[in-house]
């Protein structure tokens, strides 16, 4: 017997119905980047190990258990499937000197990998859209990613979701905050469950962003890192906060918030919903001005977010409203030998007039057709038989709205259904 294999665990099919949404969701996406003028940019899955050791962070989660890393045999090259997308752009940018003319603003999407507990919203591959700025020192490039993606969701019809925001300063200020969080986690080592009392030492401030009730009032008694901000980080987040409310953008500020990834300074921030349980974290980013000095490029100043696209799709699919997108506008409805003969013309008279079209070609009953006409969303089922061919004619019924069948000269066939959809 042959054997019958399935998917990696984690890894998926995207099928027709999914992937409806997911063309809906790019197309949208597409359009509010050029409207914002950000230009794509095509990044490599595989890249050194080394570079999100250095770019991530050694002591993230990311780098001590979730990468899916070996040993290329041929030449001893340490390598890594891409968890993330801006250490990658980063290496892009420095590699072709693409601020050499000034500020750059980029995107890109694509496939990540992660080696971690598979769950609704969270898979080991998973997709996203990055998008980065680079060159801007003004908390106004911060502002715009907000502005931009706050369209977005709106042009997706998507509601219920919340802007949070925070700065966690710059490397300064966050050493003081360091020493002040470890001072005081050290008075509770008992409350501390095993991943905080792992972090205590190495990254203390991603105990704050602890989802573990049990230690919420902990956390919530911590010290802020905002008691210990310099006056010029204060003076960037609250010109941030100035844009937004001008924009009439609402966020709520989430002094806790301090986001996975060692890289960022100053601004943070995430758009969450409460409609995919605990994995509701659905676009998250902030300001990094010191990786790409990190990586030996020139001292840059950047900013980017990257959005879930996952999370994104499984929010329109329980939308109704988007259910009937990427649906022909014309069925044609066709039986007997001269019919066939025909209805490839038509169909292409109407594909060259931007009108989706879909020919059956099964050959089955008008009655098995019309019902597959009205399943398939189109607005109109275009009719043609063997009788409609001797008389020059074909039947158009409208399947979407309450208008009586019609007979029309088969060569005017495409221009009147171009005008009546």
């Amino acid at each position: 017997m042959t054997k019958k294999f399935q998917s990696i665990k984690g890894f998926y099919d995207v099928t027709p119905d999914r992937q409806r949404l997911w063309r809906f969701f790019e197309k949208e996406a597409l359009k509010v980047l050029d409207q914002y003028s950000f230009e794509e940019i095509g990044l490599p899955i595989v890249e050194p190990t080394g570079l999100f050791v250095e770019g991530v962070g050694t002591h993230t989660d990311i780098v001590e258990k979730e990468m899916y890393s070996w040993e290329d045999k041929l030449n001893d090259d340490k390598l890594t499937l891409r968890p993330e997308g801006t250490a990658g752009c980063v290496r892009a940018v420095i590699e072709n000197s693409l601020t050499y003319n000034g500020p750059i603003k980029l995107f890109y999407r694509g496939p990540m990998f992660r080696h971690e507990n598979v769950q609704k919203g969270r898979q080991r591959q998973f997709h996203q859209l990055g998008v980065e700025t680079f060159g801007v020192e003004s908390p106004d490039a911060d502002a715009e990613q907000i502005i931009l993606l706050s369209r977005l969701f709106k042009n997706l019809g998507l509601s219920n979701i919340k802007l949070e925001l925070n700065t966690i300063g710059d490397s300064e200020d966050r050493s003081q905050f360091r020493k002040a969080l470890i001072k005081y986690f050290e008075g509770y080592k008992s409350e501390l469950d095993k991943d905080s009392l792992r972090r205590l030492y190495e990254n203390p401030l991603r105990i704050l962003d602890s989802k573990n009730p049990t230690m919420q009032t902990l956390l919530d008694k911590a010290p802020k890192l905002v008691n210990y901000l310099s006056d010029e980080a204060r003076t960037h987040f609250d010109l941030l906060c100035q844009n937004l409310d001008l924009n009439k953008i609402d966020y709520v500020l989430n002094p806790r918030l301090v986001r996975g990834l060692d890289y960022y300074n100053r601004t943070v921030f995430e758009f969450v919903t409460q409609e995919l349980g605990s994995q509701g974290t659905l676009a998250g980013g902030g300001r990094y001005d010191y990786l790409i000095e990190n990586l030996g490029g020139n001292h840059t100043y950047a900013c980017g977010f990257a959005i879930g696209i996952e999370r994104i799709v499984l929010l329109l699919e329980g939308d109704v409203s988007h259910k009937g997108i990427f649906r022909p506008d014309v069925y044609i409805v066709n039986v007997g030998s001269k019919a066939r003969k025909l209805v490839f013309n038509i169909a292409e008279e109407l594909r060259d007039l931007n009108v989706n079209t879909l020919l059956n070609i099964e050959g089955s009953s008008i009655k098995s057709q019309m019902k597959k006409a009205d399943k398939s969303g189109a607005k109109i089922a275009l009719i043609i038989g063997d009788n409609e061919v001797e008389k020059n004619e074909v039947q158009i019924k409208f399947l979407r709205r309450d208008s009586p069948q019609v007979t029309i000269n088969y060569n005017k066939t495409s221009l009147y259904i171009k005008e009546n959809l």
